[in-house]
């Protein structure tokens, strides 16, 4: 009888450690994806020429069609020395590349609800630290374009109101919840920005950690 406790309890303790394997193995490849994935991006995004915007924002530009997948926007928060790549698109294969501007909403600097997905486990682990009154700076081939963080809340998944269109233009940052939850987190973490009215600069005038001072917003 002892005997085979034994033995229950050893290959119990054989299966944890299989399980702690491949959970170990799989976080392991989402990190290895995800800096991968940052750095085909960021190749992608500095072959391409940026165009020297006019001296003011325009919230009717129009930005140049971005095929699914492909390098959309340098993401900056100054504060915490963090630098993102964004791709087109907020698909499983996208996010794997990098945080994901979701098809359908408008174009950064543009008029309305620009909403931008990422994995809280990788790309979007940042968000965590951010506070209102936070720069988030994002160039693209149009200009850069500097939004203010409002604030931050929690949601469940079926509260659309951050998906909702908007007449003004916002920046919502979107990833799960919690941060640190094992498996599929209940929960989603929403950061809501606005749109500052201030000068563009060329994508070489900008290095990380720079910003602009904000002026009145029109």
């Amino acid at each position: 009888m002892l005997a085979s406790r034994r033995r229950r309890r050893k290959f119990a303790s054989y299966i944890l450690i299989g399980v702690g394997m491949v959970l170990l193995f799989l976080g392991g490849r989402d990190v290895f994806e995800a800096h991968i994935g940052q750095t085909e991006t960021q190749r992608a995004f500095e072959r391409v020429d940026v165009e020297r915007p006019s001296p003011f924002l325009s919230h009717h530009q129009s930005e140049p069609p971005v095929p699914l997948g492909d390098a959309l926007a340098k993401l900056s928060i100054p504060r915490l020395h963090t630098q993102l790549f964004v791709v087109e698109g907020d698909g499983s294969a996208q996010l794997r590349r990098g945080p994901g501007h979701v098809a359908g909403t408008v174009m950064p600097g543009q008029e309305g609800n620009c909403i931008i997905a990422g994995h809280r486990d990788t790309h979007f682990r940042v968000l965590k630290d951010i506070r209102k009154g936070d720069e988030i700076v994002l160039q693209t081939r149009g200009g850069q374009y500097t939004y203010r963080v409002e604030g931050t809340q929690v949601v469940s998944p079926s509260d659309r109101a951050p998906l909702e269109p908007t007449h003004d233009a916002e920046l919502h940052l979107i990833t799960c919840y919690p941060f640190y939850y094992l498996g599929s987190a209940p929960k989603r973490f929403v950061v809501r920005a606005e749109l500052q009215a201030t000068p563009n600069v060329a994508a070489s005038d900008i290095a990380l950690g720079d910003t602009l001072k904000p002026t009145r917003r029109r």
